[in-house]
């Protein structure tokens, strides 16, 4: 069986999927002492056991390489703030397929790189090493495009941090920065080159569009809806696979609501409402999003209608609403109504593996 995961927003929970902590897991060092164990009764993650049992497998973000909502796949740490380490156990993984910004943390401090300067102490350049093991390294999106499909190990350098500028609109404005860096390919161009390397074997892919989330921490609408439409991209390269590969399982969920983003269709003879978009603020204070003081008009409806919106926001942080799960292909008649978030990684390894205890 094939087996596609994709997680469009966020990822910093996602590496609670199906593990159970002892209380005496941690020493006072902090050290593991008893590192948990998964609910497949293995103390690593599901990617590494499906590397194990043959699958090949690989990452894609749209942000740096440290991304939990990926790298916790190919890495396990005791802080989310140990980019070297997680870095160099994502890069020595074996993972077939890595694409994603993140070239600050894989070089020493003081060489600059194809996207900028290194920020690593300890001297190493992962970049030679991933070579030396047999990666073919790209860097932008026209060498991506170019890699033949008899490619083995794949890692795709597309940043220094993020793809994509991850600042409010009125810093991109001053800064006058895109939301995305164009040299960079799109998660559809990454997600469409790694199922193309893929789609003779059984694999395990996971792939994130990050920017759903930052930006949305960081209020930006156009940012969130550059990132959303993205997404939607590959979620399209992903869906027409598994049309043509009926046996793939793809199964989309996130960790959070970031920013806690909402929608609010304007009617363009209400006076009213288009004096709180030019007010960009609500009768209660929240803040709307809008353009230089106009609505968001939709894409044409079937009727060729554009339609009025705002956006607002409850605040920069992450919020529990809106979390969804959704799922195609074969397997995806378990995806029903509520599911506690361990069920995620319950229905991964499922998909690849005996049913997990």
């Amino acid at each position: 069986k094939n087996n596609l995961t994709a997680t469009s927003n966020g990822g910093a929970t996602v590496h609670a999927y199906g593990v159970k902590v002892p209380t005496n897991a941690f020493g006072s060092d902090g050290v593991s002492a008893n590192p948990p164990v998964s609910a497949g009764g293995k103390a690593e993650s599901v990617m590494k056991e499906a590397r194990k049992a043959g699958y090949r497998v690989g990452v894609i973000n749209s942000g740096t390489i440290i991304e939990p909502g990926t790298a916790c796949f190919l890495s396990s740490v005791m802080e989310r703030k140990e980019f070297a380490e997680i870095t160099s156990q994502v890069l020595a993984s074996g993972a077939d397929i890595i694409l994603s910004g993140g070239e600050e943390w894989m070089l020493p401090e003081g060489q600059v790189g194809f996207h900028g300067p290194g920020k690593r102490t300890d001297g190493r350049n992962l970049i030679d090493e991933a070579k030396k093991a047999g990666y073919v390294v790209v860097f932008d999106k026209d060498q991506l495009a170019a890699v033949p499909k008899t490619t083995k190990k794949l890692l795709g350098v597309f940043a220094a941090e993020h793809t994509f500028n991850d600042q409010t609109e009125e810093v991109l404005a001053a800064t006058k920065k895109p939301t995305y860096q164009p040299q960079a390919p799109t998660l559809a161009d990454m997600t469409s080159k790694a199922l193309e390397l893929f789609s003779e074997d059984n694999f395990f892919l996971v792939i994130e569009e990050e920017g759903t989330d930052n930006f949305g921490n960081y209020n930006n609408a156009q940012g969130t809806l550059d990132a959303l439409l993205r997404a939607d991209d590959a979620f399209g390269v992903a869906m027409t696979f598994v049309e043509k590969h009926p046996d793939t399982f793809l199964i989309t969920a996130a960790d959070s609501e970031a920013g806690g983003m909402d929608v609010i269709g304007i009617s363009p003879d209400s006076k009213e409402q288009l004096a709180l978009v030019k007010n960009a603020r609500d009768k209660n204070g929240a803040p709307y999003d809008n353009i230089k003081g106009d609505p968001f008009l939709s894409a044409p409806d079937k009727a060729e209608i554009r339609h009025p919106f705002v956006i607002t926001w409850s605040t920069l942080n992450d919020s529990s609403g809106g979390i969804v799960i959704r799922a195609a292909g074969q397997g995806a008649e378990k995806v029903q109504g509520t599911m506690d978030n361990t069920d995620v990684y319950r229905l991964m390894r499922e998909a690849m593996f005996a049913p997990a205890q």
